[in-house]
């Protein structure tokens, strides 16, 4: 299985494409797509779709994994993160390929065991397990993390099924209004 992994953004997409087979692990590429600041988003958008349709027809992914969206305090940067989420998604649509997302606590607890793990932690991990020193940038680090969130998810549904890898349920808060007067 080869995916590749996406961390959308429209100034800096990171992206890393993996092959699992028989066990192992192969780091094929990674790096980042990087339009000029100084461009219109409508343009830097149509930078990044084309990068990255450029890289899935170079490496011929079974699989994208992308970054799912996070609660942002500035609304105008959220607004820009989901359209290249959006560019990202349909580049992988468009190329007929499977696209999963994953919440970034999930793929930090898929490599670290702690969701809340910091992302020098992660690309130390990433280094043990995929022998690679150096990473060209986080966004591109982080993007081979969540292909191997996708790696990792994917072989356990597949050895366990995937009712038995389920979500954690939030717990209900209680309010005054449901004690009983």
């Amino acid at each position: 299985m080869r995916v590749i992994g996406i961390d959308p953004g429209s100034r800096v997409c990171g992206y890393g494409v993996l092959e699992a087979r028989d066990g192992e692990v192969t780091h094929l590429t990674s790096g980042c797509i990087v339009p000029k600041s100084t461009l219109p988003i409508n343009q830097r958008l149509k930078i990044i779709y084309d990068g990255l349709l450029k890289v899935i027809d170079q490496h011929s992914p079974d699989v994208m994994s992308i970054e799912d969206m996070f609660f942002a305090k500035n609304a105008k940067s959220a607004l820009k993160l989901g359209q290249a989420r959006g560019v990202a998604i349909l580049a992988g649509s468009n190329s007929g390929i499977l696209v999963h997302e994953y919440a970034p606590t999930k793929v930090k607890l898929a490599l670290t065991g702690r969701g809340r793990a910091n992302k020098e932690e992660v690309q130390s991990m990433l280094s043990r397990l995929l022998g690679v020193q150096e990473w060209e940038t986080q966004d591109a680090s982080d993007a081979v993390a969540i292909a191997f969130c996708h790696i990792n998810i994917s072989q356990i549904e597949k050895k366990l099924g995937k009712e038995f890898v389920q979500t954690r349920r939030r717990r209900r808060r209680f309010t005054i209004d449901d004690l009983p007067s």
